[in-house]
């Protein structure tokens, strides 16, 4: 028989605790009832001589449960000795009420024991029975007169009601016992739950001061990159203009008209330079943008240009012109600026072409020229020595855009360090999900060719425009 005592949430514990202190009571009460009836009624009622035995049953039931269960309470976490207990109580029970049924008051009081004391549910449902049976045999025998079959049937019906009764109540015991034990293992699932929940969102807010340490320099770095771009394709192909125009006015000494038409132009270029610098830092958009769609602002650029370096350029749109966001406007524009200004550098071309094509999944722009080109192919993409051919390109700085004298960039001919302009280009057109490659041969030009999306783009038709120049 294995003993054991259930588990209750916290909560409950100490008003269980009042409940089993006052429940407790009850067997003493009841006993003692039984012992007062017995010197009471015995000679009267139910048996002549001496209620001698019958109060030492009472004695040995008080002893007992005295030694074993009242003064020690520290045995009832013990099972085996607490089995030993309610065994010799019920077998002390039995003799009372076989022999004298009206202790059958205090037998019913074994049920206390046994739903406190036994723990497995097969010996808990046996003493139970055995009880019920007590209880029955106190109640049939209790009747006076003969012992007839009348009296047997009573008897027996006496015992099979309280057979039913217990194990109904063991029952719904049992039935109480298994939601208490289930409701202890969601208590102590929730805690672990709540425990885990503490330290993921521990873990969250250390991770969410990360990250907004990581956003702060990203947004810091992002700054930085687009101010870099922003000077570059502003105020330093401005301020390379402004030399090369103020250089030309030194070589035109003798003609004034034309020394003045120089100094008109770096002045005009200085103007556009700062309200491009001054859009710049307040993150605006182009001027050309403001006033006029992609492909016709395109077109205004590349006629200032042609103006300014005498090279024609002829601005081709194709297809569905398409709103794009403001992002991806500026990109091409900046990327044709830039094309347009390294053109001028260090192409030595006749001519240059743009084309802006709105096609079904992308919006194209095409810059080629038919300068002096180089050779690409003898370097792999993505390696070092293919930016520095390309830069010896796009960026080699000579006389024409001002370079200090003693600047050994110049005379060696390599590319300076820290050319910023094929860099820029790319970073924009990929900043808002295109694609942009370079293609060049010695002799043939170079072209360059940007893509963006038109579904990462969001665009929106505008109409349907035809080729400009």
């Amino acid at each position: 028989m294995s003993v054991g005592s259930r588990a209750y949430p916290e909560p409950w514990e100490g008003q269980l605790e009042m409940a089993r202190a006052a429940v407790g009571v009850v067997p003493w009460v009841m006993l003692a009832f039984s012992a007062i009836l017995t010197v009471v009624f015995y000679d009267t009622h139910w048996a002549t001589g001496s209620p001698r035995f019958p109060l030492l049953l009472c004695g040995l039931a008080a002893a007992w449960t005295l030694g074993m269960y009242t003064l020690r309470p520290g045995w009832r976490a013990r099972p085996l000795l607490m089995g030993v207990f309610v065994a010799v109580l019920l077998a002390i029970m039995t003799v009372m009420v076989t022999g004298y049924s009206w202790l059958g008051f205090y037998t019913f009081t074994g049920y206390y024991y046994v739903y406190r004391l036994v723990g497995s549910w097969r010996w808990r449902i046996a003493c139970i029975g055995l009880l019920a049976c007590l209880s029955g045999i106190s109640q049939g025998l209790g009747f006076e007169g003969p012992f007839n079959p009348g009296r047997a049937l009573l008897l027996a019906g006496a015992i099979l009601v309280n057979v039913i009764l217990g194990c109904v109540f063991a029952w719904f015991n049992w039935i109480s016992h298994k939601q208490g034990v289930l409701r202890n293992q969601l208590f102590d699932e929730l805690a672990a739950t709540n425990s885990r929940l503490e330290a993921t969102l521990a873990e969250n807010t250390g991770l969410h001061r990360q990250l907004l340490a990581q956003a702060r320099e990203a947004g810091v770095l992002d700054e930085r990159q687009r101010m870099a771009r922003e000077i570059h394709d502003t105020l330093a192909q401005g301020l390379a203009g402004i030399i090369t125009q103020l250089q030309a006015a030194e070589e035109a000494a003798d003609d004034l008209a034309e020394r003045r038409r120089h100094f008109d132009t770096a002045t005009r270029l200085a103007r556009e330079s700062l309200s491009e610098a001054r859009r710049s830092v307040r993150a605006l958009r182009p001027e050309p943008l403001e006033r006029a769609r992609l492909g016709e602002a395109l077109d205004g650029v590349a006629q200032r240009w042609s103006a300014l370096h005498g090279i024609p350029a002829h601005v081709t749109t194709t297809g569905t012109a398409l709103a794009l966001p403001p992002e991806a406007e500026l990109a091409l524009l900046r990327t044709a600026q830039e094309a347009l200004a390294n053109v001028a550098r260090h192409a030595a071309a006749t001519r240059v072409g743009l084309t802006l094509s709105y096609m079904a999944d992308e919006v194209v722009l095409d810059v080629r020229d038919d300068g002096r080109g180089f050779d690409p192919a003898s370097v792999r993409s993505g390696e070092p020595a293919y930016a520095a051919s390309l830069a010896r390109y796009w960026y080699a700085r000579d006389s024409d855009i001002g370079t200090p004298d003693g600047d050994p960039a110049a005379d060696s001919g390599h590319a300076p360090s820290g050319g910023f302009g094929l860099v820029a280009m790319r970073q924009r057109i990929e900043g808002v999900a295109g694609t942009f490659q370079v293609e060049s041969e010695p002799g043939a030009g170079t072209a360059i060719s940007a893509s963006v999306p038109v579904s990462a783009a969001g665009a929106v038709p505008v109409k349907t425009v035809g080729e400009t120049e």
